[in-house]
Order: structure tokens, then C-alpha cells, then sequence
């Protein structure tokens, strides 16, 4: 738990996919995670939206794997991102640009991802410290975007969430992404109320392969 946010943020973009995880049942969440980390995801976020988002963090992130980044998303405000730090969250994400969320989350020397949607957006975030910029949701704006807004900004880190899947996710990685957020294509919850977490690990496998082989392709 001793890394550094600059670390972090490294092991992130290494990771190259960010699961996103929203749950009505807070007790499907470890294995849920566990499936997710079989396949090759390297880092979580649990929503607030998630009943007893905290208390779970608390409760899980003691027993993961170091190699496994554990954070919080759907952070609206810094007194949140506090809470989500201090209980094991070693990074945040934000739906939205909040300054004092950055702030709060670099006083702890944890990243800060907020959401943004237009170039203006994005580069106000940047420069208020966004670590990565987390673009939301992504869902009608496609790569292409992300290409457009790079070539005068090549300098800002971008994460689409939204819309991701695992069709797409290595069009994304092309455009210039860091790494993708992804969802509902990921933790469907038709598998999870089945407890096929074994089709959720495949579906893992899949995305983390897409992501590999993108970044193969763009080298």
C-alpha cells in the first residue's frame, strides 16, 4: 500500500483496463473482484452507488493481491474521496471535474481520474492535476474523438468510460487511450445473479487481450 500516486498511475496505464463495478448486493463484490483479477484485470473500481461502498473497500482491500489496484468511483466530493482513501482505495474516479476532489485525493498522494466531455473540459482538468483524464461518458463520441483532441493536446492522458466492450475496447487503445473503463461488459449483471463468474473471467481474458494487442499494433 506504500505506492507512490506517480506509481500508481504507471501501474494503471499498465493495466490498460479499469473494471467498473456496480452492484445492488454489496456481497457479490470480492467474488466478482476475484473473478475479474483470474482473467487478467489488474485494477477495480467499486461505485459508490454500490450499497456500503466504503465499508467493502475496507473490508477487501487488505486481502488483495498487491498487484491488484483496488479504487473508488462515482466520487462526487472530497469528503468521499477521503473516506474511499483512507479505507484502502489507492486511486479515485470521478463522473465529473471537481478541483477539490483532485485536491483531497493528491493530499493522500493517491491519482485523481474526473470526468470530463468537451477538449475545454478535459484541458481545465489537466491542468488542475488531473492524473487521468476520464472521458464520460464516451458512449457517443467514439475513438475518433479521442483522436481529434490529441492531436493539440498529445500531452493529457485519456480514459474513455462508457460504451466500452470488448468489440471496441482496442479501437480506443489505437485512438490513443491509456487504458479503458469498462462496465456493464464486463460485470454483466445477468452473470452476476446467475454466479457465472467464470464467464465473467473469460470475458476478462477477452478485453485484457484486445487491450495487448492494440498497444502491440500501435507500436
Amino acid at each position: 500500500m506504500g505506492q507512490s500516486r506517480q506509481s500508481i498511475v504507471q501501474a494503471l496505464e499498465r493495466a490498460g483496463v479499469v473494471a467498473v463495478i456496480r452492484l445492488r448486493d454489496p456481497a457479490a463484490l470480492r467474488p466478482v473482484i476475484d473473478a475479474l483479477a483470474s482473467g487478467g484485470i489488474r485494477a477495480v473500481e467499486v461505485t459508490m452507488t454500490v450499497p456500503q461502498a466504503i465499508d467493502s473497500i475496507a473490508d477487501i482491500a487488505p486481502s488483495l493481491p498487491d498487484d491488484v489496484l483496488l479504487g473508488a468511483g462515482t466520487v462526487l466530493d472530497a469528503a468521499s474521496a477521503g473516506s474511499a482513501i483512507q479505507a484502502g482505495a489507492r486511486f479515485v474516479v470521478s463522473p465529473v471535474f471537481r478541483r477539490d476532489v483532485i485536491a483531497e485525493c493528491h493530499r493522500h498522494d493517491r491519482p485523481a481520474i474526473p470526468g470530463c466531455f468537451t477538449p475545454t473540459e478535459i484541458l481545465d482538468a489537466w491542468e488542475a492535476g488531473a492524473d487521468i483524464v476520464k472521458v464520460f461518458p464516451a458512449t457517443p463520441l467514439g475513438p475518433g474523438f479521442f483522436r481529434d483532441v490529441r492531436a493539440p493536446l498529445p500531452q493529457v492522458k485519456l480514459m474513455p468510460t462508457g460504451g466500452v466492450s470488448i468489440e471496441n475496447a482496442g479501437d480506443w487503445i489505437r485512438a490513443g487511450a491509456v487504458a479503458v473503463g469498462v462496465g456493464s461488459a464486463l460485470v454483466d449483471p445477468r452473470l452476476v445473479a446467475a454466479g457465472d463468474f467464470a464467464a465473467m473471467a473469460g470475458r476478462a481474458r477477452q478485453i485484457v487481450d484486445a487491450v495487448r494487442l492494440a498497444r502491440e499494433r500501435r507500436a
